[in-house]
């Protein structure tokens, strides 16, 4: 059985991150997604690391389970083909800057007003309007833009980037969320519509409990490090195995906590009864435990021991480490194609579950097949291919 979006076509016209994430997402689930980059192929191929023929670890991680084309969308010619594309298309996700694919003439109110069911999905910086609409942006600028860089970091330390592409690659889940929510009420009406995303709404869906604690006090928030602003304690400590973080949301928790440390007198406490109590008196409960922390004997399970008695704990493990769990595999959250080793499908559906089909490709690699696919004539392609509306790759020889 095809996985749950068998059937349907996405023309993915994105490049980077977070639209080519949210057709990722689509093609693992079933999805036939042809992604149509320009002749030089998506920025992200020569990023670092590379498998050879274009296609970086980045890359990779970005594009599995996809058709790959090149068309020229700067000639009339390249536009005349993703148009034909688009006759029996379902799904459309760009993000080009802002006014690109209106200056093209094909913009999203153009397209829609041809395609009635096509679902449109457009993916910005910061919107298409207002102050700081249809300018570019990156995650990183994302992050220092809405907040989420001044609040992470050390207390006193500077503001720090968090390492993944949180913004990005919220954004893609966002928009993946949106392509389903029109596709879905397209059964209905009949009608597509346009999916409008930006990277700050994204990060912005981020902030929280950052937002909500705001609006209620009007107080800045302030650099934690690993602490928690509602939640004490919530931290992390050095313990004989290395860093370990350690919660107690409840006071049942904390009191489970104290036992286990051996020191159940601390949840008596007066200054720790409460969450409050211990908010209040974060400094001496954080010098409290990272003694007791740090004077106790674990064993090399002592994470799942923490968690099974129902304390929120665990160690602060390296990414090898992680990749090798025996539980990330059982979820087969590591997975093999091609020889290559990727990361697996979250959602996992008991019936109809998502698969992974084919790794990521040189740019153009499916080129003639795919133009096949939407019916031009053998004479046709290569007419193309010699104008340099299209490209087909050549495999590189060692």
């Amino acid at each position: 059985m095809g996985g749950a979006l068998e059937g349907l076509l996405v023309v993915d016209l994105s490049r980077i991150l977070a639209g080519p994430y949210c057709t990722q997402m689509l093609g693992d689930h079933g999805a036939e997604v042809v992604k149509v980059e320009p002749p030089e192929g998506d920025g992200t191929r020569e990023w670092a690391e590379s498998y050879g023929d274009g296609v970086s670890a980045y890359y990779a991680g970005l594009n599995r389970n996809k058709r790959h084309v090149t068309v020229d969308l700067s000639t009339a010619a390249g536009r005349t083909l993703v148009l034909r594309m688009l006759e029996n298309a379902d799904v459309l996700v760009e993000n080009f800057k802002t006014g690109t694919m209106e200056r093209w003439g094909i913009g999203a109110e153009t397209l829609l007003a041809r395609f009635p069911r096509l679902v449109y999905c457009r993916i910005s910086a910061f919107g298409a309007d207002g102050p700081m609409g249809g300018l570019p942006g990156y995650d990183a600028v994302i992050q220092a833009y809405s907040g989420i860089m001044h609040m992470n970091g050390e207390p006193g330390s500077r503001p720090l980037r968090i390492p993944m592409p949180i913004t990005d690659l919220t954004t893609g889940m966002l928009a993946f969320s949106g392509v389903l929510l029109a596709l879905q009420e397209r059964t209905r009406s009949g009608r597509g519509q346009l999916v409008d995303l930006s990277l700050l709404d994204g990060a912005l869906s981020l902030l929280h409990p950052a937002a909500a604690n705001y609006f209620r006090t009007g107080e800045r928030p302030e650099r934690l490090g690993s602490a928690h602003p509602n939640i004490a304690p919530c931290d992390t400590f050095t313990s004989p195995m290395g860093e370990i973080y350690v919660a107690a949301g409840t006071d049942r928790q904390f009191a489970i906590l104290c036992e286990y440390l051996g020191a159940p007198e601390v949840a008596r406490d007066e200054r720790f009864r409460t969450n409050a109590a211990r908010l209040a008196h974060r400094a001496e409960l954080t010098a409290i435990l990272a003694d007791l922390v740090a004077r106790m004997e674990y064993d090399a399970d002592a994470a799942r021991t923490m968690i099974a008695k129902g304390i929120p704990a665990s160690l602060v493990r390296p990414l090898d480490e992680v990749l090798g769990d025996p539980e990330v595999h059982r979820r087969r959250m590591v997975q093999t194609v091609d020889g290559r080793r990727v990361l697996g499908i979250p959602v996992k559906l008991g019936r109809t579950p998502g698969t992974i089909r084919t790794p990521p490709r040189p740019a153009g690699a499916d080129t003639r097949d795919v133009l096949a696919r939407f019916g031009l004539a053998a004479r046709e392609i290569e007419r193309l291919i010699a104008d340099g509306v299209v490209t087909q790759h050549r495999p590189s020889r060692g």
